[in-house]
Parts: structure tokens; sequence; C-alpha cells
């Protein structure tokens, strides 16, 4: 029940803010607000925001509240790119390397404070989601978006959003499947190669991601660069290790 509440919840908002009844920028009302207005628990009202920042229609931000994003452009065949095989997934990490390695190169000579507080707080919200993978895949895309952001380039920020959090987990139908709770032991999205089989290869997702960080926090282009290549390169491993393709590769 709870998850038909939220969905209708989800495309209320979605519309309010494709509509532009929510300007981009402008501060959703808060949790109690609309619990209160749509007659459903701050549980419904948590999991629709959760959702919308899957969707980069949102952007939660931590103490401060939730905000409408621009909606992303859509592509020419009327939405985002979709991977739907491995060889797809492959290659989306490919372009991802030559998209996200420059990125990170020009973030750590251009970010502001402001960026890599934003960064690190993803960073600790990425930290604390082992066993939640929606939220990890939010707090995921979230983080790079953040790092494209503080390129100051918008064409690379245009290019990562209309990827949109796809890049980081399965396909959206997968992603829906896992949020019913189905009863699996396993979830069936992954994001950036972390599952629930060990939380060594989560710790190994945080720890690339906090290589980024640091290197941006030292302004270091080079090091950005190169901490980029790393964790993108071992998504593709890790992703070639849990297709069980690895050895053809």
């Amino acid at each position: 029940m709870a998850q038909t509440l939220s969905g209708t919840l989800v495309e209320t908002l979605r519309s309010r803010i494709v509509n532009g009844d929510i300007a981009p920028g402008e501060k959703l009302p808060s949790e109690p607000r609309l619990a209160v207005e749509h007659q459903v628990s701050r549980t419904v009202v948590r999991e629709a925001i959760a959702r919308l920042n899957l969707e980069g229609l949102v952007h939660t931000r931590r103490g401060s509240g939730s905000y409408a994003l621009t909606p992303p452009a859509e592509a020419d065949d009327g939405g985002a790119p979709v991977a739907r095989s491995l060889a797809d997934r492959l290659a989306l990490v490919e372009y991802r390397l030559a998209l996200e390695a420059e990125a990170a190169a020009l973030a750590a000579g251009r970010r502001t404070p402001a960026q890599l507080a934003a960064l690190a707080d993803r960073l600790d919200a990425l930290a604390t989601s082992d066993g939640h993978p929606a939220t990890a895949m939010q707090h995921d895309f979230a983080f790079h978006r953040l790092v494209a952001e503080a390129a100051g380039n918008r064409f690379l920020l245009e290019a990562l959003d209309r990827l949109g959090p796809q890049m980081i987990a399965m396909p959206r139908g997968r992603l829906d499947r896992a949020d019913g709770g189905s009863g699996n032991s396993r979830s069936d999205i992954v994001p950036s190669g972390a599952d629930s089989r060990g939380g060594g290869r989560f710790a190994a997702v945080v720890q690339e991601h906090r290589a980024v960080l640091e290197a941006l926090d030292a302004q270091d282009p080079l090091a950005a660069a190169a901490a980029m290549r790393v964790h993108l390169t071992s998504s593709r491993r890790r992703l070639l290790t849990e297709s069980g393709a690895d050895a053809a590769h």
C-alpha cells in the first residue's frame, strides 16, 4: 500500500516540476507539510522524494531540504539512453571514462569550498547506505553529478544529466522490482559494483570515491583524473565478474 501511495505522490510532484509549477531551484514543501497535504505518512513522503532524487528532478541538501532541478533534456527518441545488455553496460563505462576523467581533472582546478563540502556530504551518505541499493544509487549518482558540476562546463553536466542515474544502476524496471520488495535475498540493482554478497566490494567503491574527493581537495588535476579512471575501470571489472563474463574478457 505504501508503495502505491508513494508512486502516486511521485507522479504528482513530478508533474508539478516538469510543468514548471515548482520552478528550478525552488524549495519543495517540507516533509510534514507534504504528508498533511497528501494525507500520507512521512515515510511515504521520504520514499517519493528519494525516487525524485533518482530521476534527477530533485536535489536534497542535508539540513536544508529538497529543491527542484531543471528537468533533464530529453533525448531525440524521447528519453535517456538505456543500457539493455552487458555490451551496452560496458560501452557506457567506456563513455563515462572519457567523460568523467576529464570532468574530474577540471573540477580539481575549479571546485569551490562549498562544492567540496557537498561532495563530502554525499560521500558520507554513500558510506552509510550499504545494504540499501536504491539509496546507494541515489548518492552514487549525486556524487558523480557534483563532480561534473564542479568542472564548470555545462556540456559535461548536461551529458551526465542525459544519462541519469541509470548510468549507476540497472534499468528502471529492475529498480521498480527491487523497490517493491520482492523478498529476494539479493537486490537486482548494484550501485557501481557493490552488492549484498560482501561488504568488501561496497567498501572498495566508497574508497574509490574517497580517492577522487581527496584529489579534488588537493586541487590535483592529474590525480583526480587518475582516481576517477581507477574507479570506473574497477566498476567495469566488477560488472564483468558479477555477470560471469570476466573469463571471456
